[in-house]
């Protein structure tokens, strides 16, 4: 090629490129057109212009990313996009479509998130109502909703209409009878294992990644660490539908930390559509934690409690930026929510309550003990769940997922149907222990006896001027008996059920303990201030005509008790329940329990069920509450350790080809520093392995004349090289110049910090300016985990 030809080719390539940046396309045709121009024997002429290398920037499956890095790549972006937005104004339109693609982006996974929600609520609801009968009126419909349209049907029984007809009923028509509890039995427990079936199914052969909760993984996943396929896809449709067979069989499992999980697969997808946050990983995390908000807020209707918990216990990395689209996000999605209206009561919180009584001080004490009860609950279903976790991991038991889950879905439908309150849906069990008795309520909670003796389903009107309107009666010592029952029951269902290979949550299950517990603590409470109310510690609770306690309220703190207890939130859990329940004046007793419970729970143990979960797996991940208190060195957790090799590096120029491959082939290792020389083992900067080896197939397929024998170089300056020599390949653009260093005395407390808070995945030790070793995140769990007196090989990805 002429000098003349090809000056002008550069000259065009330079105005391309600064007219607009999708020019930058073309440039591998260019280079095609005018290689074929070049003679045969001349060296191929390294372009200053070319395009990135594909694959250059990105990681390996299980590895952790570089935040610092990915920062820096987003900087650069922002820098030249504002640059070229003062040239021309199809620049100035590009730029402002680039700032505006992250609210756009929140807005598609609101929507997307919202009716996904909405559609599984539904398709649970109906599904639930689907193992007890079927609307004649229409199959679709669930049984509140055939009723609905009933001119039969009663306030007082309004689950009884002639359209909604039972399986007995259809299939040997009996209405009434042993024939008809039996047949109603035998059907429940087939529809139960008939839906428990497909949902494990569905996750064996077409997606592994959709069972369980998923927040474990969104919280290593956010800290930096790629699991390809957690979020695609096939995760996506399996679990939506999966996730509705799991509810619907019955299992004592919830659906909230899975559509955390279903969020964040789609804000995944959805943020393939947009370059900025497709080539960035620390951007993608950016939206993974704003989808995290969103699940919460379609979960429970809770749109400031789904930020908050997504501030408080999944981002690693949540700058004030993401708390606004955050909000944005799940103010959209709830928004979509409440429009779908899946519950059908036109309102958008799951559990509505409306209290009448105001609380007293001296209840706080029993509040209090609801909080021990919540925080000895947690403490002991992590332990409890994390031993059967480990011994299904540990066993055969393991190797038969599919036998698992239908012996589980047995049992449970067995035990469950015979007892009321845990035959219907953990939801509508809360919702109903949440209720206060009201005049036309049926229920055997509100089953108390007037002043005459008269015994009623609901209270008695008669009895309004006095206070033994709310004497228990027979049908409430009945619903006592048979909500101590279903407490022991859902106690040992939850630790089998979460953790099988099915969509289970555990918001919903640890609320319904806790719920259960209130209750009757509540109920003890209410009946044991009305017998006494003439003595000092309860004059003045109990009034002729109105309620001494509120039984519901206690329920609602217990239930906020034990999920805090399991989960040791505190702030977003009592914004989460005084959103989902409507009750914003008990935020007090919800306090006091909450931190209670959390304290309890810490005394026994530090990890929540998620954090227990990521240690069991072996992720990588750095939890940010957990202090580092030992006093040891950068030296003592470098390696190499002493007496060992040392650490395989690579030299600023005098390596070949040959040998640099042969050093990866012959390591595993993610990187490899780079020294000035072996003599002289100056530390120059940091390579990672995928972009060194991706560089140097680009430079045996592209560049001509690369042989085994060709020099590497990372220096800027060429050395003197003989005319015969094979032409060097030159890879200082993928080396880092500034990685992050410290001294061998420098207290590894101060290198946890450094690691937690820059998001590191690896940290040079130097002396002097000489390289001595390196330290990595998983050593640092090694260490940590050698420190207290765990096995530091389980710090793998398992």
């Amino acid at each position: 090629m002429s000098p003349s030809l090809l000056y002008t080719y550069l000259a065009i390539k330079l105005i391309l490129l600064r007219s607009w940046p999708n020019y930058l396309n073309y440039s591998s045709s260019w280079n095609k057109v005018f290689s074929e121009w070049r003679p045969n024997n001349s060296p191929k002429l390294m372009d200053l212009l070319d395009d990135t290398v594909p694959g250059i920037g990105t990681y390996e499956d299980f590895n952790t990313i570089d935040w610092v890095r990915e920062k820096s790549k987003d900087r650069d972006r922002h820098r030249e996009i504002a640059n070229k937005s003062k040239q021309s104004t199809v620049a100035l339109l590009f730029s402002i479509s680039d700032a505006f693609s992250g609210w756009l982006l929140m807005l598609l996974i609101g929507l997307m998130s919202g009716a996904l929600a909405g559609g599984i609520d539904i398709a649970a609801h109906w599904m639930t109502d689907l193992k007890e009968g079927v609307c004649l009126n229409g199959f679709w419909f669930n049984h509140e909703h055939c009723c609905w349209a009933s001119n039969e049907t009663t306030f007082q029984e309004r689950d009884k209409c002639p359209q909604w007809k039972s399986w007995a009923e259809l299939m040997v028509g009996v209405s009434e009878g042993p024939g008809l509890y039996v047949v109603n039995y035998f059907m429940y427990v087939c529809w139960a294992l008939l839906f428990a079936f497909l949902a494990v199914i569905l996750v064996r052969a077409f997606a592994p990644y959709a069972c369980g909760s998923g927040i474990p993984e969104i919280k290593t996943i956010l800290s930096g660490f790629i699991i390809r396929g957690y979020l695609g896809k096939w995760t996506l449709i399996i679990k939506t539908i999966t996730l509705v067979l799991a509810v619907s069989s019955g299992l004592s499992l919830g659906k909230e930390g899975p559509l955390v999980h279903v969020a964040c697969c789609c804000a995944n997808i959805l943020c393939h559509f947009f370059t900025k946050y497709r080539r960035n990983e620390a951007k993608k995390r950016e939206v993974l934690s704003a989808a995290s908000a969103v699940g919460v807020s379609v979960a429970f209707g809770a749109p400031i409690g789904g930020v908050l918990f997504s501030l408080e216990e999944v981002s690693y990395y949540f700058p004030l930026k993401t708390l606004w689209r955050s909000f944005f996000a799940a103010l959209v999605a709830a928004f979509t929510l409440r429009s779908i209206n899946p519950f059908g009561n036109s309102r958008l919180v799951l559990f509505y309550v409306e209290f009448h009584t105001p609380w007293h001080l001296l209840e706080l004490i029993p509040f209090v003990l609801l909080g021990i009860f919540g925080g000895l609950w947690g403490a002991f279903f992590i332990r409890a769940n994390i031993a059967w976790c480990r011994l299904r991991k540990n066993t055969s038991l393991g190797h038969y997922p599919v036998l698992e889950v239908v012996v589980v879905t047995l049992l449970t439908a067995l035990l469950a149907f015979p007892i009321e309150y845990t035959k219907m849906s953990s939801s509508e069990l809360i919702s109903e222990l949440f209720n206060d008795c009201g005049l036309l309520d049926s229920s055997k909670l509100c089953g108390y006896t007037s002043n005459s003796g008269s015994t009623s389903g609901s209270v008695n009107a008669t009895a309004a001027n006095g206070l033994g309107a709310r004497l228990a009666g027979p049908g409430l010592y009945t619903a006592m008996w048979q909500l101590a029952l279903a407490l022991v029951l859902k106690m040992v269902f939850t630790v089998v059920t979460f953790g099988m290979k099915v969509p289970s949550g555990l918001f919903i299950p640890s609320m319904a303990v806790g719920a259960i517990a209130g209750r009757l603590l509540g109920v003890c409470m209410e009946q044991l201030a009305i017998r006494h109310h003439e003595r000092d510690i309860f004059r003045g609770w109990c009034s002729p005509g109105a309620d001494c306690i509120t039984p519901g309220l206690y329920a609602m703190v217990g239930a906020a008790a034990c999920l805090g207890g399991v989960t040791r939130m505190t702030v977003s859990l009592v914004v989460i329940m005084f959103e989902l329940t409507g009750g914003l004046e008990y935020i007090v007793p919800l306090m006091a329990a909450a931190m209670t419970s959390k304290w309890v729970a810490d005394a026994l143990g530090r990890e929540s069920i998620y954090e227990a979960h990521i240690r069991l797996n072996g992720y990588p991940f750095l939890e940010a509450k957990e202090e580092f208190r030992h006093k040891t060195l950068a030296t003592d957790v470098m390696r190499p350790r002493r007496g060992d090799p040392p650490v395989s590096v690579l030299t600023e120029s005098g390596m070949t080809v040959e040998e640099v491959e042969r050093l990866i082939a012959d390591t595993t290792y993610s990187g490899f520093p780079v020294v000035i020389s072996q003599q002289s083992p100056r530390l120059v900067g940091f390579v990672l392995r995928r972009d060194l080896v991706i560089s140097l197939e680009n430079a045996r397929r592209h560049q001509e004349g690369v042989v085994s024998m060709s020099p590497i170089l990372f220096t800027e300056c060429d050395p003197p090289m003989s005319p015969s020599a094979p032409p060097a390949v030159k890879l200082r653009s993928i080396l880092d110049l500034s990685p992050f260093t410290v001294t061998v005395h420098t207290a590894m407390e101060i290198v946890v910090d450094i690691f937690r808070k820059l998001g590191l995945r690896q940290c040079l030790v130097i002396q002097n300016g000489r390289l001595l070793g390196i330290i990595t995140k998983k050593d640092i769990l090694k260490h940590m985990a050698q420190m207290a007196n765990r096995d530091p090989d389980s710090i793998l990805f398992n």
